[in-house]
């Protein structure tokens, strides 16, 4: 199922049952998962693993190297799981040596046309990244978190899971997980209400999640004092518990 034109290096691996379109290009060092399609006019650079039945349509640029000046051609990687879809003219950097030299982007994630994802950036399950979203790199996505059409978010920066950041905003500081974001700069707007219901939190959740968004960002405690009583509130839902862990130590402070 490799179509004429396809280049596909004697060192990379493919599955049973890979699908490599027109004028795609298979470099050294690349492993593809059963299942796969892989488009027309795709490019997976190298040292990429890609597990099961993920889709890559055309012109994507995939396992190319990091776009940054400390990189001097180390061996770095791209590590993609199952069930993914990347669509057109988005980007994949591999990882590089000043951090652990490893890309990573979970499964079942939905990553739109002109996105971007920089060097040692770590994507968990289910999330969607919008038309040109943009990650600077060592950016951490946690799981089912979406991010709008032009969404900027910048280097070492976190984004928690289940949180929503609106079309065209800049993210410069973490994003708490639950909360919903948007602007230039980002700031807080509320809890992802109805994307939780969707995934089955149950109003106990919600109400607990609540109480917590107010202490944190409207009670005018100081950090320190809402992440003691946000801590206190796990006892009322454990759907807490990740928000509360999340602000302890913020990698860039959070958006607040």
């Amino acid at each position: 199922m490799i179509h004429p034109s396809a280049i596909v290096d004697d060192s990379a691996r493919l599955g049973e049952g890979v699908s490599v379109g027109p004028f795609s290009i298979i470099g050294p060092g690349v492993e593809i998962g059963d299942g796969c399609e892989i488009g027309a006019h795709v490019v997976i650079r190298c040292n990429t693993r890609l597990g099961r039945n993920n889709r890559i349509y055309q012109f994507a640029s995939v396992g190319d190297d990091p776009q940054d000046k400390k990189y001097a051609g180390e061996q770095t990687w791209l590590e993609i799981g199952d069930d993914n879809v990347i669509r057109e003219f988005a980007t994949l950097n591999r990882g590089t040596a000043q951090d652990h030299g490893v890309t990573r982007i979970g499964n079942g994630n939905l990553l739109m046309a002109y996105t971007h994802v920089a060097h040692d950036c770590v994507l968990g399950d289910n999330t969607i990244l919008a038309n040109a979203a943009s990650l600077g790199g060592h950016v951490q996505i946690n799981d089912w978190a979406i991010l709008g059409g032009f969404s900027m978010v910048h280097q070492f920066t976190r984004v928690g899971a289940h949180s929503f950041a609106a079309m065209g905003s800049a993210i410069g500081k973490d994003v708490p997980p639950y909360l919903m974001v948007g602007g230039a700069p980002a700031t807080p707007r509320g809890i992802n209400t109805e994307g939780l219901k969707r995934r089955g939190f149950d109003a106990n959740d919600l109400s607990a999640l609540k109480k917590a968004y107010r202490l944190l960002y409207r009670s005018n405690l100081r950090l320190e004092e809402a992440r003691e009583q946000i801590r206190q509130l796990c006892e009322e839902a454990e759907a807490v518990r990740p928000l509360a862990e999340f602000i302890v130590n913020p990698s860039r402070s959070i958006i607040r």
